[in-house]
């Protein structure tokens, strides 16, 4: 029986962007579009491949330079009460 841990291993940096691109489109390379829960499964693979092959942070998905820092929220030049969470949908 293949573990989720196995199959990610056994992915191709090919078929990792083809996820990414699945994800970020909405649908499959051949048009077809993502079924319901299958974008959240796609990027929860992403996520594993990024980890376990050692995806360097600024080229993982969802990277945004500067955002974070050890859970601070960078102001970059605003107000203390102007800052917002930042959320991604």
């Amino acid at each position: 029986m293949m573990t989720l841990e196995d199959l990610i291993q056994s992915l191709t940096p090919e078929v990792y962007e083809n996820l990414k691109n699945a994800v970020a489109l909405g649908k499959w390379p051949n048009g077809v579009a993502l079924k319901d829960g299958q974008r959240e499964l796609c990027l929860e693979a992403i996520l594993h491949y990024e980890v376990t092959h050692d995806v360097p942070m600024e080229q993982r998905v969802g990277f945004v330079a500067g955002a974070c820092s050890s859970g601070n929220v960078d102001k970059i030049g605003r107000d203390d009460d102007d800052v917002q969470p930042l959320t991604i949908q």
